[in-house]
Order: structure tokens, then C-alpha cells, then sequence
């Protein structure tokens, strides 16, 4: 049985994540800011990609004091795994989540990675090759239930969401939309990729709940498969 594995984003109010430089912009509230340390703290492993990496450089940390301690008293590194998604192994070595808090780090490469890179990568983190010339991100999930993840949070960008939902691999989406506007027909949207055509089956989602969070709202769906 693979890991339960949920989106978490936020986005404006019509649909954008960045901006159409694709820079990060503050949507989220600070009280969002709690709830989505509670999802990270809650989670075995959190994933971003490597567009994410190297736009907005995140440390995926868990924040809160009582969330790290909390942690620690079950047993369990302060941080949840950390999982970079890098075919061709370009994660900068000075990136902050190689370096801020303790726990486990992995990055999923191909085999297309050049091997002088992985083994520059190997001194901040576990490199594992999934994929020859993509990380296969399918036998990815499946290699973390192998290690014990249980729940797996993604907090990557419109082209990994996109890999991960149109293989099948996503369960939930929580979306926080907040109160501006950003516009802009190139500014990436929750999915990008290639989308889907009316030939495909195309997935519908289930509200499970919703949540006003400040200036914005949360809406937690399932994704029915």
C-alpha cells in the first residue's frame, strides 16, 4: 500500500502561485503559516522540486518550537525526510535545505545524471537513481514506503504537481487562496505540464472541507482516481 501523499499550496485568488517572473510572492497569512507547519510537523517526508529549489530556495523546516519538540518526544527527527526532485542533479550545494535543520535528505536523480554532480550531492545527502531519464517518480513513492513513509507532503511547483497527478500518485490537495491577484497568462497556476486533453480521463475532486483563514480560505479536496 503506497503513502498517503497530499498537496499543500497556496495560490491567488485566480489560480496563480507566482508570479510571471515565477518569484515567490507572500499569499498566505501568518495564521496559515501555522496550519502548514502542523501538515509539515505531521508528515514523514515533505517533496519539492527542483524549480522550487531554485526560485525560492526553501528550507522545509519545521518551524514551531512545540512542533520540533513535539517530534522528538515520538521518536522522530525535528524535521520530517526531505526530498529533492532533480533528474539531472543541478540541487546548488549552498541551498538551505542542505544546510538548515537536522534529519534525513534525499535527492531523486536519474540516470542522466552526471555522475561528478551526484557525487558532489552525496556529501549533503542521500542521491538515489530512479529513472533513466526522469526521476520515475511512481517507483519513487514506492521506494519510501519501503522506508517506513507513511505520509508524504508535497509542497513543490505547478510542473511536479502536475507529474504527480497525472500519474495518479496524489490523494489530497490542501489550497489556501488568498486575497490578490496576480494575473499573467505565463505565471504558473497550481498544475501546469502538459495538461489534460478531453480524450483523458480527466480527475475530479471531492471537497472534504473548508476553512477561512484570515484574509483567505482553505479547501481541503480529495482527489478521486
Amino acid at each position: 500500500m503506497k503513502p498517503f501523499v497530499f498537496i499543500n499550496a497556496a495560490m491567488s485568488a485566480d489560480g496563480k502561485i507566482s508570479t510571471k517572473e515565477r518569484k515567490q510572492v507572500k499569499i498566505s497569512s501568518s495564521e496559515d503559516f501555522l496550519r502548514v507547519d502542523r501538515l509539515k510537523a505531521d508528515s514523514d517526508a515533505v517533496i519539492v522540486g527542483i524549480g522550487t529549489v531554485l526560485s525560492d530556495d526553501p528550507s522545509l523546516t519545521v518551524k514551531s518550537e512545540e512542533n520540533k519538540k513535539r517530534r522528538v518526544k515520538e521518536g522522530k527527527d525535528e524535521n520530517p525526510i526531505r526530498i529533492i526532485v532533480d533528474s539531472y542533479a543541478r540541487t546548488p550545494t549552498d541551498s538551505d535545505l542542505l544546510h538548515k535543520g537536522d534529519g534525513k535528505r534525499i535527492i531523486f536523480v536519474s540516470e542522466l545524471a552526471p555522475e561528478q554532480r551526484k557525487d558532489v550531492l552525496k556529501n549533503y545527502a542521500e542521491v538515489m537513481v530512479i529513472g533513466k531519464e526522469k526521476v520515475d517518480l511512481g517507483e519513487m513513492i514506492f521506494r519510501l514506503e519501503k522506508m517506513g513513509v507513511n505520509r508524504v507532503m508535497v509542497e513543490g511547483g505547478a510542473t511536479l504537481n502536475w507529474a504527480l497527478i497525472s500519474q495518479g500518485l496524489v490523494d489530497e490537495i490542501h489550497m489556501y487562496i488568498g486575497n490578490l491577484l496576480i494575473g499573467g497568462k505565463n505565471a504558473p497556476t497550481l498544475v501546469d505540464g502538459e495538461g489534460f486533453s478531453t480524450k483523458d480521463k480527466i480527475p475530479r475532486l471531492e471537497l472534504l472541507n473548508s476553512q477561512k483563514i484570515g484574509d483567505g480560505i482553505v479547501l481541503r479536496w480529495l482527489v478521486k482516481h
